[in-house]
């Protein structure tokens, strides 16, 4: 959410790289006088991505580094090494590369090229007879550092598993990579993606083993989530208008509805997901940053640690969980066989890697409280699955009926209430439905919808949430991050339903099955009012 500079002045330039290897001399990189996202103010880098080889390195990480490049947003001066196990060179890994990022619309060969002479691969262990070989590793950096003019600027992107966060934060550690000076220049910053833990307990591990080796203002726990657009814009719309936050509370709002539902199934996903299941892959993280986006209250400035301290508020006001309750206020469910945009596709308990007598959850409906003045009393319901009816997220705010309807002997029905829904995928919108007259002799009520579609009469880049995540962790904003209480709060109100749902004796009779392609289990409308 940190300010984004846009340079729309529209032009063309001439632009000419010389091939030169980093070896030597870094190449003068010139970017085409377009319309660019800026790079003033982003500090010289080095990118170090552990677990390059893997998945998120080629579906996202490097196509939105080569994406910044093109617009321009990448500091002048910069590097990016990828590192794992796998015994690569450097020209492999750009290869390797290139065939993830040229199925990408705006790629362009002969900038891939330039883009590519910044490109480095080591081949690295995260064991502990790794720690020389990661010393070794250092004075290659610092080497290329020089080469590069980055300033001992860099940070290092875990796209590893989780498990491994732990022993690869170490290893930098001991290698004297997170070490900054005492100047301020040269920094070392180090992004982790979710899950941080399993539960409460694992989560506070992990953050005492991150804090052995970095402080708190070097680490950068990623929820791709918040940097989306749209999100982002909830505090916009909420904060800086006058219209809608006089009626944001119990007085006005009867229930709000938060989905984030999927088509895909575990996909690959499956050594993962098994022992994740949808609370933990979504609620602890996702669901609970657009929980306290919606329910807030307005910061005294937009800065990170502002915005921090109200979303932990939201987090310290739920209302513990009625473990002793549950089917009144969850509902779990695991998709079956079932028909998904007209293609048939299996049963969770079918795909590859999981168990044929798994009881890990794939969809999730809950109903919580916030208990403070502003929301006390209404329900906010958190629905997220995978293999539903159709990709969709969105929050959804219901108003409540009006007090008293003069219309009752005319139309002999309740009348609809108003409803404010923020669309975040894939319609990135927002809809306000309200009543009006139907044209005609006839007194008829009609709800009509008024529309804001997101991209409305703009006509610049947009970031991406990788995009977006990337340029942040270069500007050391954590505005879009995690912080260490609000990941302790989330997982102190949602491990004591983890601990009830993976112990209760009615396990199996409470994970529901639901046909693919559906909106999951009928029973999650019970627990609607």
């Amino acid at each position: 959410m940190s300010s984004r500079a846009i340079n729309d002045n529209a032009g063309k330039a001439n632009s000419s790289v010389e091939a030169a290897t980093a070896e030597t001399t870094a190449p003068d990189l010139k970017v085409p006088d377009e319309k660019c996202l800026s790079s003033d103010g982003l500090e010289p880098c080095t990118i170090v991505i552990i677990g390059a080889s893997g998945d998120l390195t080629a579906r996202k990480l490097m196509p939105a580094l080569y994406n910044l490049f093109m617009h321009g947003a990448l500091p002048d001066a910069f590097a990016i090494v990828g590192c794992s196990r796998t015994e690569l060179t450097h020209e492999e890994f750009r290869n390797k590369m290139r065939d993830a990022v040229s199925k990408s619309d705006n790629f362009d060969d002969k900038r891939w090229q330039a883009f590519a002479q910044r490109l480095y691969y080591r081949s690295v262990e995260l064991d502990e007879a790794a720690v020389e070989s990661f010393k070794n590793f250092a004075g290659w950096l610092n080497a290329l550092d020089e080469t590069h003019k980055t300033g001992g600027n860099k940070f290092f992107y875990l796209a590893i598993a989780p498990t491994l966060y732990a022993a690869a934060a170490g290893l930098i550690g001991r290698a004297g990579l997170a070490e900054e000076k005492q100047n301020g220049t040269g920094w070392s910053r180090i992004v982790v993606e979710k899950p941080f833990g399993r539960n409460l307990r694992t989560a506070v591990a992990l953050d005492r083993s991150l804090h052995q080796h970095f402080n708190e203002h070097q680490i950068f726990r990623i929820d791709h989530y918040l940097a989306k657009e749209t999100v982002q814009n909830v505090l916009m719309f909420r904060f800086a208008n006058a219209i809608f936050e006089p009626l944001w509370n119990q007085r006005y709002i009867d229930r709000v509805r938060i989905t984030a539902a999927e088509t895909l199934g575990v996909e690959h996903r499956a050594g993962y997901y098994e022992q994740a299941g949808v609370l933990r892959d979504m609620f602890q993280n996702h669901m609970m940053q657009l929980l306290s986006l919606t329910a807030m209250e307005p910061p005294s400035l937009f800065e990170a640690d502002r915005v921090q301290d109200e979303k932990t508020k939201v987090f310290r006001s739920l209302r513990p969980f009625p473990v002793d309750d549950l089917k009144s206020y969850l509902v779990l469910g695991q998709y079956g066989e079932g028909t998904v945009e007209g293609k048939q596709v299996p049963a969770y308990r079918h795909e590859p890697g999981v168990k044929p007598d798994s009881l890990t959850p794939t969809f999730a409906s809950m109903k919580v409280f916030i208990d403070n003045w502003r929301w006390q009393g209404v329900p906010f319901y958190l629905t997220s699955g995978k293999r539903l009816a159709r990709k969709l997220t969105e929050i959804s705010i219901v108003f409540k009926e009006v007090p008293h309807s003069m219309f009752r002997r005319m139309f002999g029905e309740p009348i609809s209430a108003n409803r404010l829904t923020l669309g975040i995928y894939p319609e990135e919108k927002i809809t306000l439905t309200f009543q009006a007259k139907n044209p005609g002799a006839a007194v008829q009520l009609r709800p009509v919808t008024m529309d804001f579609p997101y991209s409305q009469n703009y006509h610049g880049p947009v970031l991406e949430a990788y995009e977006k995540v990337l340029i942040d962790s270069i500007r050391g904003d954590h505005m879009l991050f995690w912080r260490q209480d609000g990941v302790e709060l989330c997982w102190s109100f949602l491990t004591p339903i983890l601990d009830e749902c993976e112990s209760c004796s009615n396990r199996q009779e409470m994970l529901l099955t639901y046909e693919a392609g559906s909106w999951g289990p009928v029973e999650a409308h019970q627990i609607s009012r």
